[in-house]
C-alpha cells in the first residue's frame, strides 16, 4: 500500500524567485521564469545546502548554530493568502519577493495548512516535501517597510496562518512559470493523542 496517494488538488506556479543576498533587511528574491530544483535546494539561494544551522524556529530542540537537516530549502506561498495578507494590511498587494519566496502557486485551498509530508510533483518529476508552516517573522516586515512606510509592522499579524510552507527538495528536476504541480497526500489519519 502506498504511503502517499495522487490527489485531485492542483497547484499552478504564477511565480519563482531565488533569494541571493544575505542583507535580510533588503529581503528581496530576484524573479525566475524557471528554477532548476537540485537536493540542495535552488542553486545561488541562500536557504540552500543539504544541512543548516539551527534558528530560532527549533530553539527546543537544538542549541541555536547546531548543524542540523535543512527542511526550509524552498518557500512555498499561496496567491490567494497573498491577496488575504495584503487585504488586511491595508495595501493593494504584496510582492512575493519582499518575503525571500521560492514559488507563489495558486489553486490550492488553505494552502498553509497542507499535511506536513505532503509532495508537490511537477510534470518534470521535480518533486517537493512540504515540511511545515513557514510561521510569520520581522526580516519580511523591514523588507514591506522599506517600500510601504508604516505598513511593515502590519505583516506579521496579517499573515498568521497564511505565510505559505518550507519545503525541501525529494526529487530533482525542473519547475517552471505555468507548470502544475499535483498534491500527493499522506495516507495516514490526523494524530489523535486522546
Amino acid at each position: 500500500m502506498p504511503a502517499l496517494e495522487p490527489s485531485d488538488y492542483m497547484a499552478e506556479i504564477v511565480w519563482l524567485g531565488v533569494l541571493t543576498m544575505t542583507d535580510r533587511n533588503a529581503m528581496l528574491s530576484e524573479r525566475r521564469e524557471a528554477l532548476h530544483l537540485r537536493f540542495d535546494g535552488v542553486e545561488g539561494s541562500v536557504h540552500g545546502g543539504l544541512t543548516r544551522p539551527s534558528c530560532s524556529r527549533v530553539k527546543a530542540q537544538y542549541s541555536r548554530g547546531t548543524e542540523i537537516r535543512n527542511e526550509r530549502q524552498v518557500s512555498i506561498l499561496s496567491l490567494e493568502e497573498l491577496e488575504a495578507i495584503a487585504a488586511a494590511m491595508g495595501v493593494d498587494e504584496i510582492d512575493p519577493a519582499r518575503l525571500g519566496a521560492t514559488m507563489v502557486v495558486r489553486g490550492l485551498p488553505d494552502f498553509t495548512h497542507v499535511p506536513p509530508s505532503s509532495r508537490l510533483q511537477a510534470p518534470s518529476g521535480a518533486t517537493l516535501t512540504v515540511d511545515m508552516e513557514n510561521m510569520p517573522c520581522q526580516f519580511p516586515a523591514k523588507s514591506i517597510e522599506t517600500v510601504a512606510p508604516g505598513f511593515g509592522k502590519r505583516f506579521k499579524p496579517a499573515a498568521k496562518g497564511r505565510r505559505g510552507v518550507t519545503a525541501w527538495v525529494a526529487r530533482e528536476g525542473r519547475v517552471a512559470v505555468g507548470d502544475h504541480l499535483r498534491l500527493h497526500l499522506p495516507m495516514q489519519r490526523p494524530w489523535q493523542p486522546d
